[in-house]
C-alpha cells in the first residue's frame, strides 16, 4: 500500500493483496476470472473503498470485449478490473483527504482505466468523486446507483424543464431510465415512461410516472399524443433504435432531446427537435445534489438481481436477458 495513505482501519489495510475479477485480455464472458492481485495504490487525494456492492452495467460487456480500448487516451493494461460504480466502507484515505473517515459508508462513480474498477474487494477513487451513502439507502442499492443516477440528473439539468412540463423517458425501466423517472417527478415534471415489458411498465408506474407504456408492444407515438396533444416538451433517451426514433417525433419542434453519450444504436435520422449529446457529471457538486434529493424523499435503485463476485460470468450473461432496473455484484 502506498505510504502516502495515513488513516487506516487498525493502522493498516488488512491485506496487501485482494480478490478481484480480472481480464488478462479482452473477449467473451469466459475471459472473466477471479484471482488475487495487489491492492491499488492510494494517492494523496484518494479514498480506498472496501467494496460491498458493485453495479453491473450494459457497458461492462462492451468494455470486456475491448470496445473502450484507448478511448480515454490511456493505454489499457492487464490485469484489467471492470466496474464503474460501487459502494462500501472507507478503508483508507490519502494524506490530503479530510472529508472522509475510515469506516464511513460511501459510494462512487469511477473509470476503470487506468487503476481498476469495482469488481474487486478494494477500489481506489479520487475523493472528488466519492460521496457518503444517504442514511436511508441500503449499500446494495448505492453500489448500483452512481453513474446511472448522475447521468439521469445531468440529462434533466440539460433539458431544464419546469414543473408541469412534459417529459418522455425512453427506456424508463432500465438503469438510467428508472432513476430518471424518480428525479423528474421530484421536480414536478409530468412523465410519460416508455418501458420494456409488463414488469417494466409496473416499475415505472410504481416509481411515479404519470403514464407508462410498453415500447415493445404499444403504439408509443399514439400514447404520446394522448399524453400531450400539443406535443411533448422533451425526451430523455436511454435506449436507441427504430422505436425510439419514431417516438421522438412526438416531441415539439421547439422542444429538446437529451441523449447520453454511449446510448446505442445512434440516431439514423434527425427528429424535429434538437438533440443534445452529453456525459454524466460525477463531481462532488453533482453527488451532493443527488444526495439531497434522496434524503428529501423516496428514491429507489431497483436491483433486479445481485450475484456473488464468484458468479460474475453469470452476471454478464444476464445482461443479455430481460430484466428491469440494474444488475449488481455482492462483493463483501
Amino acid at each position: 500500500m502506498d505510504g502516502r495513505a495515513e488513516h487506516t482501519a487498525g493502522g493498516a489495510v488488512p491485506r496487501p493483496r485482494m480478490n478481484a475479477v480480472v481480464l488478462d485480455r479482452f473477449g467473451g464472458v469466459g475471459e472473466l476470472s477471479s484471482r488475487r492481485i495487489p491492492l491499488p495504490e492510494v494517492g494523496a487525494d484518494d479514498v480506498l473503498i472496501r467494496v460491498e456492492s458493485a453495479g453491473v452495467g450494459s457497458w461492462d460487456a462492451g468494455e470486456r470485449e475491448g470496445e473502450y480500448d484507448g478511448v480515454f487516451g490511456v493505454a489499457s493494461s492487464f490485469p484489467y478490473v471492470l466496474g464503474w460504480d460501487g459502494a462500501g466502507a472507507v478503508a483508507a484515505v490519502g494524506r490530503d483527504v479530510t472529508r472522509f473517515e475510515v469506516g464511513e459508508r460511501v459510494y462512487a462513480a469511477t473509470m476503470p482505466v487506468p487503476r481498476g474498477g469495482f469488481y474487486a474487494e478494494y477500489a481506489v477513487v479520487e475523493a472528488e468523486f466519492v460521496a457518503r451513502v444517504p442514511d436511508r439507502m441500503p449499500t446494495g442499492q448505492a453500489g448500483a446507483m452512481a453513474w446511472d443516477a448522475l447521468t439521469a440528473l445531468s440529462g434533466l439539468d440539460l433539458l431544464g424543464l419546469r414543473p408541469d412540463e412534459t417529459l418522455m423517458v425512453f427506456g424508463a425501466s432500465g438503469g438510467i431510465g428508472h432513476m430518471a423517472v424518480q428525479l423528474a417527478r421530484h421536480r414536478g415534471i409530468r412523465v410519460l415512461a416508455v418501458a420494456s415489458g409488463d414488469d417494466g411498465v409496473a416499475l415505472a408506474r410504481r416509481l411515479g410516472a404519470d403514464d407508462a407504456v410498453d415500447g415493445r408492444r404499444d403504439d408509443v407515438p399514439a400514447a404520446a399524443l394522448e399524453f400531450a396533444p400539443g406535443g411533448l416538451d422533451a425526451a430523455l433517451v436511454t435506449v436507441g433504435g427504430g422505436t425510439a426514433e419514431r417516438a421522438l417525433h412526438a416531441i415539439r419542434n421547439s422542444g429538446r432531446i437529451a441523449w447520453p453519450n454511449g446510448v446505442l444504436p445512434a440516431l439514423a435520422s434527425s427528429p424535429g427537435a434538437p438533440v443534445s449529446h452529453y456525459d454524466g457529471d460525477r463531481s462532488r457538486a453533482a453527488t451532493d445534489r443527488l444526495n439531497a434529493i434522496i434524503e428529501a424523499g423516496s428514491f429507489e435503485v431497483h436491483v433486479a438481481r445481485a450475484f456473488p463476485l464468484e458468479r460474475v460470468q453469470d452476471a454478464h450473461r444476464a445482461l443479455d436477458d430481460h430484466y428491469v432496473g440494474k444488475l449488481a455484484l455482492t462483493v463483501g
